[in-house]
């Protein structure tokens, strides 16, 4: 359950790799060939540095839908306790149901904040009573609904 992402000292990369992740984090579709004449270099050389950003695991390319437009009304994160000594394998099976689309381990008053994605609120009330509350391991959660999104970052 590890991230996909592998860990790089910003040291690791010249200013020409930041500019591609800079132009790609503004839009993923912008062509090698327009990136390659902004920086003065060749596309080829564009290509091969984006495929080395991608084998070294800074860069995925996704794409990114807009939840509300698919249907999700419903967002909340959800605050989950667990029995201390099953929180990865509580973990394990929070992260495998379809509604959650963001699951971490912290410190503090939860093991897990998950964010979860449903139609409408029938369909969180079954998500929390139907599935996640019936998870063994699962002690307490606690709702936060999404009201406003004000900020919203792919780093």
């Amino acid at each position: 359950m590890e991230s996909e992402f592998v860990t790089t000292p910003l040291g690791g990369l010249d200013p020409i790799d930041q500019y591609i992740l800079d132009a790609l984090r503004k839009d993923g579709r912008e062509a090698f060939s327009q990136i390659a004449e902004q920086l003065k270099v060749s596309p080829g050389m564009i290509r091969q540095r984006y495929n080395r950003l991608v084998e070294m695991g800074v860069l995925k390319v996704v794409a990114i839908t807009n939840p509300i437009q698919r249907g999700y009304k419903t967002m909340a994160m959800i605050g989950i306790r667990t029995d201390g000594q099953r929180m990865l394998q509580v973990a394990e099976q929070v992260a495998a149901l379809q509604e959650v689309v963001y699951l971490i381990v912290v410190s503090g008053h939860y093991d897990l904040m998950a964010e979860v994605f449903c139609r409408d609120h029938e369909d969180l009330l079954r998500f929390l009573t139907e599935k996640l509350s019936v998870i063994e391991g699962v002690r307490e959660t606690e709702s936060f609904m999404h009201l406003k999104i004000i900020k919203e970052v792919y780093f």
